[in-house]
């Protein structure tokens, strides 16, 4: 009878082995799932901040938030008008007003 019981405390304690084992193994696996998760979300973080700055950049630069350009004092020369030159009247001589018959 002694034999006996030395095969049932072999028997629990492989099963109390392979249930520690697949209780490490499952851990393991949450740790490596959750480093997956946070690269994942630090990627997908990193990639809407990206997008959040070029989209305010492109707004200020090239969207309505653009500032009305100012005009600033230059040395660049105004335009003037070209002065042409009159035609000079010359001397015609006009007919004297006559009765009219």
């Amino acid at each position: 009878m002694a034999s006996g019981a030395g095969k049932k405390g072999d028997r629990a304690a492989k099963e109390r082995a392979r249930l520690y084992l697949a209780r490490q193994e499952y851990h393991q696996g949450l740790q490596r799932r959750r480093r997956r998760d946070n690269l994942i979300a630090g990627i997908a973080g990193g990639a809407l901040i990206l997008a959040v700055v070029g989209g305010q950049l492109a707004y200020y630069t090239l969207g309505p938030g653009t500032p009305a350009p100012v005009p600033s004092p230059s040395a660049t020369p105004t335009p003037t008008t070209a002065v042409t030159p009159s035609p000079t009247p010359t001397a015609t001589s006009t007919p004297s007003p006559s009765p009219t018959p």
